[in-house]
């Protein structure tokens, strides 16, 4: 519409300036010729548009949308078509609400989303939603699938680890119903879950007993593989004093004994022999001076 009525200016002004120059009026031609200027500035002016930094701009041509969007910057268009820009930067939704768990007991919830438009497809979104996509379809989506996935969960999942499991599932399905008309689920963070006082003792009781149950089992298997290093220990010895009983005969602690008593003969210090009593007893050498 601004287009139109700079154009229909400018052409007036410029008439004013003709007709001025043809009568000879200086004064009102410069003036005539200064609004042609500033006319035709602004007529032109309307042929770019300019997208923000993390915006998208979508071309409406008297109910036609273009398949072509606009992205971050100075965009030439259509000086007659409207330009829509939408914030494609990352939004954050904030829910406090009440849901269900499978037991059925009503849990609070305070949940965030994080999302943001698509580039490429916001014009899907303003033809099938229109400006105001968050409020009539993030905000309901969102709520219907996070008490849909809570209900498949106990309360003592939502307070336990399985929470970052439940987060994801939420991710997903809301990814598979909003995703194809153009918005991105980025995350949803479980912020704080309120469970009802005497649920929430019992759950912490329930969880103490299995780290106790826990702690038991993995003291008894290492008990028990200390006595199985015990066992495999004492066999080992057994094992090699048979092999050492089986290596000694009487032939070789006699011929043992001879040689230990060759080497007290040889010995200087020797002086005192004392022979062994019966047939096979050694000597014994005694005494003797260094």
């Amino acid at each position: 519409m601004l287009f139109i009525i700079a154009t229909l200016g400018a052409a007036a002004a410029f008439f004013v300036f003709q007709s001025a120059k043809k009568r000879g009026s200086n004064t009102e031609a410069t003036f005539s010729f200064i609004g042609f200027l500033i006319a035709g500035t602004i007529a032109i002016l309307q042929c770019f548009t300019m997208i923000p930094a993390g915006h998208v701009g979508v071309i409406d041509f008297f109910g036609k949308v273009s398949d072509q969007t606009l992205y971050p910057g100075i965009n030439f268009v259509n000086p007659l078509a409207n330009v829509i820009k939408f914030d494609a930067r990352t939004q954050e939704l904030k829910e406090e609400m009440t849901v269900p768990s499978k037991e059925g007991l009503s849990i609070q919830l305070e949940i965030s989303l994080l999302f943001s438009l698509s580039f490429e497809n916001a014009n899907k979104i303003y033809k099938t939603v229109g400006e105001d996509y968050t409020s009539k379809v993030v905000i309901p989506q969102f709520r219907s699938v996070v008490r849909g996935v809570t209900a498949k969960y106990e309360a003592r999942a939502l307070y336990t680890a399985e929470r970052e499991k439940l987060a994801r599932q939420i991710e997903q399905e809301l990814t598979t119903l909003i995703g194809p008309r153009g918005v991105t689920i980025e995350a949803a963070a479980l912020r704080k879950i309120t469970l009802p006082a005497g649920l929430t003792a019992s759950i912490e009781e329930k969880l103490k007993a299995e780290q106790e149950s826990q702690r038991m089992q993995f003291v008894l298997e290492k008990e028990r593989l200390e006595a199985e290093r015990k066992k495999i220990e004492a066999q080992g010895i057994s094992d090699f004093q048979k092999i050492v009983s089986q290596g000694i005969s009487e032939q070789l602690l006699k011929w043992k004994g001879i040689e230990a008593t060759e080497k007290l003969a040889n010995s200087p210090n020797s002086k005192i022999v004392v022979i062994g009593s019966g047939k096979e007893g050694l000597p014994i050498i005694l005494g003797g001076d260094r």
